[in-house]
């Protein structure tokens, strides 16, 4: 199946009066793979599970990885949807971070996504600099308190978590406010299957060992 190649952006005007060329296919292909991460960067559920090693101790590196994953899917089938986003981001999440996201903030992460690859195509940059700014914004203001629900033989319990002051050996990178995080509950045992009231059984990412 070709692939569909960007939209050219419309032409602007240079400040001495020449044409400014549309952007070429590597500088939106790069914009775009830029959008996601700050997008990424700072998604609370994701946050968490870097900061506690839910996933390993390589969690930035598997953050990384993950932007690069999600940026695939839109290369490899451009009318990739939300939809599509959505169940990528809820995969990865479980499988290499061991978190089930159950705020349904995996939504607003693929439309923000989503919205980045229909606006990079057209030449529009705007996004792009809105996340990286967000991002910013987010890392120098510092961290708060943040919240989650642990699952502990069988039972949630809710855990706080103090300042950064209470931390030691944190990324730099990871320093982003986050206010009261989204419940959570990290994958650390194998789930029964759940049975709706139809009768059809849930299918749920399975964890990687």
């Amino acid at each position: 199946m070709a692939q569909a190649g960007p939209a050219q952006g419309p032409l602007s005007m240079k400040p001495d009066g020449g044409v400014a060329l549309p952007p070429s296919p590597e500088r939106i292909q790069e914009e775009f793979d830029a959008g996601i991460w700050y997008t990424i960067s700072v998604w609370p559920d994701l946050i968490l599970a870097i900061q506690n090693n839910w996933g390993g101790p390589n969690g930035a590196d598997k953050r990384d990885w993950f932007a690069g994953a999600l940026s695939s899917l839109f290369t490899d089938d451009p009318s990739t949807d939300a939809d599509d986003v959505e169940f990528r981001l809820l995969d990865v999440m479980n499988a290499d971070f061991d978190v089930n996201v159950q705020d349904d903030s995996e939504v607003e992460i693929a439309a923000a996504i989503v919205k980045l690859w229909k606006q990079t195509r057209e030449g529009d940059f705007s996004g792009v600099e809105e996340a990286r700014a967000n991002r910013e914004r987010r890392s120098r203001s510092g961290r708060g308190e943040v919240r989650f629900v642990q699952q502990r033989d069988g039972e949630n319990e809710e855990v706080e978590w103090g300042s950064e002051d209470d931390e030691e050996d944190e990324e730099d990178d990871d320093d982003v406010e986050m206010g009261d995080a989204p419940s959570l509950v990290p994958v650390r045992e194998k789930q029964e299957p759940e049975v709706d009231e139809d009768g059809f059984t849930k299918v749920v990412g399975r964890k990687k060992r």
